[in-house]
């Protein structure tokens, strides 16, 4: 492992009236261990588990490509600031890495192309196209494949949002393969009972406070799935 730890304070926090120090997993969650090559976040939407993997990445000095600006009816003073109450724990020096989230893919894939006009090569490191010329999902694993070759920390935020269930199996595949070859480690924040399975990953419930591991049957993700396929008639008759 690359990042062995995250220890969060939140004795220090500035608030605990305003977002994100106002969710309760993030006040009562102190430490989490980090010894699998791929860890996955999981938890419904608001647990926090995009907010903790954000604040890891700046933590941790990995750039997050910013959204467009979008005009706020209230501002927030402490929206970007959990990561300074973190503490990170490296195995050997920290190592670079990067963030992906789908939202902002888009802004990502558009800058290539500028950086590409001045400089065509820039694309050999995607397959040699233009990753706006290809569907998203491969476009996606074009970048996936180019980037997880590399020593390195990679943070993923839903990466399965524009993925087919296939395509999602190879991802798990290749998060798999960079994990057990040694240079590379992965914190992933998912819904996916696909990405959930990978082989060997530590799973942590944002459903529960503080965070705890959680077995992959156990997830709401698996059951419900698995629920759904074996009587999907019954299922969408429940209220």
């Amino acid at each position: 492992m690359h990042l062995t730890s995250v220890t969060l304070h939140p004795e220090a926090y500035p608030t605990r009236e305003a977002y994100p120090f106002n969710l309760r997993v993030l006040q009562e969650t102190r430490r989490l261990a980090l010894d699998a090559p791929v860890t996955c976040f999981v938890g419904e939407n608001g647990t926090g588990k995009s907010t903790l993997l954000e604040a890891i990445a700046r933590r941790c000095r990995i750039h997050i490509w910013r959204r467009e600006s979008r005009t706020r009816y209230e501002h927030n003073p402490y929206e970007e600031r959990l990561h300074t109450y973190l503490e990170v724990a490296w195995a050997d020096g920290r190592v670079p890495g990067s963030f992906f989230a789908s939202q902002i893919f888009r802004h990502f894939a558009r800058l290539l192309d500028e950086w590409a006009s001045a400089d065509p090569g820039q694309l050999a490191y995607f397959g040699g196209r233009s990753l706006l010329t290809q569907s998203h999902g491969q476009s996606l694993m074009a970048f996936f494949r180019s980037r997880y070759a590399r020593r390195g920390l990679y943070l993923l935020d839903e990466p399965e949002t524009a993925l087919s269930p296939r395509t999602q199996i190879d991802l798990v595949r290749l998060l798999r393969d960079a994990g057990r070859a040694g240079h590379a480690q992965f914190i992933v924040a998912t819904h996916s009972p696909i990405l959930l399975a990978c082989p060997g990953a530590r799973l942590y419930s944002f459903d529960r406070s503080p965070v705890a591991p959680i077995r992959y049957e156990d997830t709401p993700q698996f059951r419900v799935t698995r629920d759904f396929l074996t009587d999907r008639e019954r299922f969408l008759e429940e209220d």
